[in-house]
């Protein structure tokens, strides 16, 4: 069970607002209601604590919802085409939702889920990352551990337009990533030969239900970015890999690249995912993952918070709008060197 106290909770919806999601007035304005609210935060008391965030009632409220549910509060949700902008009475619907007939799914939700946001957008910065891997080995092999549905996967046939240069083939996603710096980064030719992924509860992409809790993990004034999430797991039911179900992503890891033809460079991609760790599993997934970089010749691209990296993070620059930038670093024989900041969900980025 979780022991953050209401008063913890609290602080932690009005950090939440200010930092992780200030352009998103809906969820601002949940979250402070939420924070001034003893019985929603009281909610909060058996969430697991690797899910210890305001993300995942977020995703609780806004699934019921996607699920047809039908309410008022529904007029806020800019992704279930609702139009309203922020005001007094939403505290008041929240509360009604919430703690009304819908309150048992929503504390299921609490208790069993967790979110998995799988955000494609990511793309736009993994593209680069294996473009400087590339031009030593163009023969790649991706394997992502927490890769929910695996979205991130097909990052080879997705084209992004950063500004000033393009890459990528487009045949599943355009993408916009603004790059900040002037001079782009080198390109080289690569290919994915091999690709799969491993999930403690994987997401399959034919399931609706499964389908819909990926969706309601996207902040619902991001319009934009549930359509190309609704495109990626179109991709995904087509022709994506499957996501295997297993406990210890590095043995799953293993397993796979011990399958892997001679002359195939061995990519691990991890995403906004060592977060879920509590410190010391993090601090062993580092050194259990970095000792089969210097020994065993993985690559490890490492797309996380600053502070969730192996290595002390450089400062970090100004953000171009307000959001807490991530920090994708790369680790090779070679050592290991911060390679990009970036927008938590690709929309924009630049050299570290």
């Amino acid at each position: 069970m979780h022991l953050l106290t209401p008063e913890a909770w609290a602080a932690h919806y009005r950090q939440f607002a200010a930092v992780d999601c200030p352009n998103q007035p809906s969820y601002v304005a949940i979250c402070h209601a939420v924070a001034a609210d003893p019985e929603l935060l009281a909610l909060h008391a058996p969430i697991p604590p690797e899910q210890a965030r305001a993300n995942l009632f977020l995703a609780a409220v806004h699934e019921r919802l996607l699920a047809g549910v039908a309410h008022p509060l529904a007029a806020y949700f800019p992704s279930l085409g609702g139009r309203r902008a922020p005001d007094a009475e939403l505290p008041a619907l929240l509360r009604d939702f919430v703690l009304g007939p819908e309150r048992p799914r929503i504390e299921a939700h609490l208790r069993q889920r967790a979110t998995q946001t799988n955000e494609a957008g990511r793309s736009a910065m993994l593209r680069l990352a294996l473009d400087a891997l590339g031009d030593e080995q163009p023969r790649l092999a991706l394997f992502e551990v927490g890769a929910s549905a695996g979205l991130n996967l097909g990052v080879d046939e997705d084209r992004i337009d950063y500004g000033a240069f393009q890459r990528g083939p487009g045949t599943r996603l355009q993408l916009r990533c603004e790059w900040l710096d002037g001079t782009p980064p080198p390109a080289s030719p690569w290919q994915l030969v091999a690709r799969a992924g491993m999930d403690l509860a994987p997401v399959d992409a034919h399931d609706p239900v499964a389908r819909r809790w990926l969706e309601a993990c996207v902040w619902a004034d991001d319009v934009a970015r549930l359509q190309r999430l609704r495109q990626a797991l179109a991709w995904a039911q087509a022709r994506g890999p499957r996501i295997q179900a297993h406990a210890d992503g590095l043995q799953a890891l293993d397993d796979w690249r011990a399958a892997l033809p001679t002359g195939v460079q061995p990519v691990l991609l991890t995403s906004w995912v060592l977060g879920y760790l509590q410190p010391e599993a993090r601090q062993r997934f580092h050194a259990e993952t970095l000792r089969r970089v210097r020994e065993q010749g993985l690559a490890w691209i490492c797309a996380e918070a600053p502070a969730h990296h192996p290595m002390p993070a450089p400062t970090a620059p100004p953000s171009p709008d307000g959001q807490s930038p991530m920090l994708l670093s790369l680790h090779t024989h070679a050592g290991s060197r911060p390679l990009l900041w970036s927008h938590p969900h690709g929309n924009w980025a630049r050299a570290a």
